[in-house]
């Protein structure tokens, strides 16, 4: 679904720390921090993984996930519009 690399990525991409990811998704900051320190796919409850995806899907990121078309091949984010990242 979603591999801790990206997960850092879509944070820096909107400027925003590890806090106010958790508190944009909804779920505590342990488990942002457990999740991102998964190896590859990040694996964890399926009910706050969705929250975070949902979290950053909101923010403007948009996940390329592993077959998705991207010019480089593999997974990454991208911003879907730039701008201010999302206020808590």
């Amino acid at each position: 679904m979603i591999t801790s690399f990206q997960m850092r990525a879509a944070r820096a991409l909107l400027g925003i720390d590890q806090k106010t990811l958790a508190d944009l998704a909804g779920v505590s900051l342990p488990t942002i921090q457990r999740m991102e320190a998964s190896e590859g796919n990040v694996r964890g409850v399926v009910e706050s993984l969705t929250k975070v995806v949902e979290a950053l899907n909101r923010a403007g990121v948009d996940l390329i996930g592993e077959h998705a078309r991207s010019d480089d091949g593999g997974r990454g984010v991208r911003l879907k519009q730039p701008g201010p990242p999302p206020r808590v």
